[in-house]
């Protein structure tokens, strides 16, 4: 993992607070999409095992293979979804000699899917890994375990059995944490006066996510204050490019058009356009690098003294 997080990041609503009890939760992310049945099929079989469950679908309709934005969105939504099993697949080595998995968290909350780094971020985001597992045993599985369909066959039933009850021990062999594989992740740098980032998301109105959080940009800009305006470098010699912009709240602080820096609502640094599209605005595209600084201080000319004016001719 790029990132770690100093504590587990959690809601009053995912804790269970005021004693309630409540049923078990899983949670479903996938590049399924909805046009074919299999987003559908996998709330199914969820519900087959453990019919109490509520069950959660979080998107089915990340950028097929992308696994980087699968693990960003799941990784924006664990601290607002109850303690339960998550199950996420974006799964480009289904059928191959890949492993699949299932995490428990320091939160309580088990993760569920492929070896590929899927799940990491949210791992952390959750306090981190106390113990992995292999989905082996063909007790917790569907019976016919087909090539190219692990979400329904695999990964939905584990979920649904860690949901209901079913010790994490009795899916498989442990696992060192240390030999997953983890996600190549964009790295941003805070230096004085310099946040140096990464696009890492578009999202569906357009604005970027940058690889930077909140705290990376306070590191870099100490004292920035909302409505300051600053500079956004965009690309790469010679053809990068400068935006002025502002660090604002929210899209209204702004006029119609205007570029806007904001904190998003996960606590990542985004770049917006108010009732547009950053990414259509400026040209870009994942991992295109984005600078931010504030503007130059302008120098100012230096003051000559005036000179004093010509001695008058003597008069005769």
């Amino acid at each position: 993992m790029a990132r770690t997080y100093k504590e587990t990041v959690t809601t009053p609503a995912a804790t269970g607070l005021g004693g309630a009890s409540r049923p078990p939760f899983v949670s479903l992310l996938s590049d399924f999409g909805l046009r074919d049945p299999s987003a559908g099929i996998m709330r199914a079989v969820v519900v087959g095992i453990c019919p109490t469950a509520t069950v959660v679908d979080l998107a089915h309709d990340i950028d097929k293979f992308a696994i980087r934005d699968g693990a960003l969105l799941l990784w924006s939504a664990v601290p607002y979804l109850p303690i339960g099993a998550h199950v996420a697949v974006v799964d480009p080595g289904v059928g191959t000699a890949r492993k699949g998995l299932a995490m428990q968290t320091a939160r309580g909350d088990y993760l569920v899917g492929p070896d590929n780094g899927l799940l990491m971020p949210a791992a952390a985001r959750l306090g981190g890994i106390t113990h992995v597992h292999l989905l082996e045993s063909p007790r917790y599985a569907l019976p016919d375990m087909s090539s190219s369909f692990h979400g329904r066959d695999l990964f939905a039933p584990a979920g649904a059995h860690l949901a209901d009850g079913v010790p994490i021990e009795e899916l498989g062999r442990a696992v060192d944490p240390r030999r997953l594989l983890d996600l190549e992740w964009p790295l941003s740098e805070a230096r004085p006066g310099l946040l140096r980032a990464q696009a890492i998301y578009i999202d569906t109105f357009g604005n970027v996510k940058l690889s930077a959080l909140t705290d990376d940009l306070a590191t870099a800009l100490p004292n920035l204050q909302l409505g300051e305006r600053i500079v956004l470098r965009m690309g790469e010699e010679p053809a990068a490019r400068e935006v002025a912009a502002t660090w604002a709240r929210t899209f209204g602080d702004v006029p119609e058009g205007a570029p806007l820096l904001t904190a998003d609502s996960y606590g990542r640094v985004s770049l917006s356009v108010r009732q547009g599209s950053a990414a259509a605005t400026y040209g870009i595209t994942l991992d295109s690098a984005i600078d931010v600084a504030r503007p130059a201080t302008p120098v100012q000319p230096t003051r000559r003294p005036a000179l004093p004016p010509p001695p008058r001719p003597p008069r005769r």
